[in-house]
């Protein structure tokens, strides 16, 4: 898992830099709905939520602010149809940060004295 974590945390990195940086350097100027910004949304979501799922599933890191950002996620998702897309498409830039800061915190402080967790 700790394996995973680290290609997680990397992966969540890369994308949101490369993402902002395409986004930033687009000929195209800035346009709220460009297919850029949209495919963004999806690829950095669709892997945060694959990172989200595989962490529920094999129960690790599922207490904190981890527990809270799983279940504000879960409640945006399920709200969606209900008109919360909007508040999503304004929130997701600012989640995707979030969570990547969490994974970061996980490996990197957490991890890194695993029995400081015992105590």
């Amino acid at each position: 898992m700790k394996t995973f974590k680290i290609i997680d945390v990397w992966i969540s990195i890369g994308l949101i830099i490369s993402f902002t940086t395409l986004i930033i350097y687009d000929a195209g100027g800035f346009d709220v709905m460009n297919n850029l910004i949209i495919t963004s949304y999806f690829v950095v979501g669709g892997w945060q939520v694959i990172s989200m799922l595989v962490h529920a599933i094999t129960r690790t890191f599922t207490y904190g602010a981890r527990y809270v950002y799983h279940w504000i996620t879960l409640i945006s998702v399920v709200t969606m149809p209900a008109g919360s897309i909007w508040i999503l498409w304004l929130t997701a830039p600012f989640m995707a940060v979030f969570y990547t800061w969490l994974c970061y915190r996980e490996v990197y402080m957490k991890m890194r004295r695993p029995l400081d967790l015992l105590k």
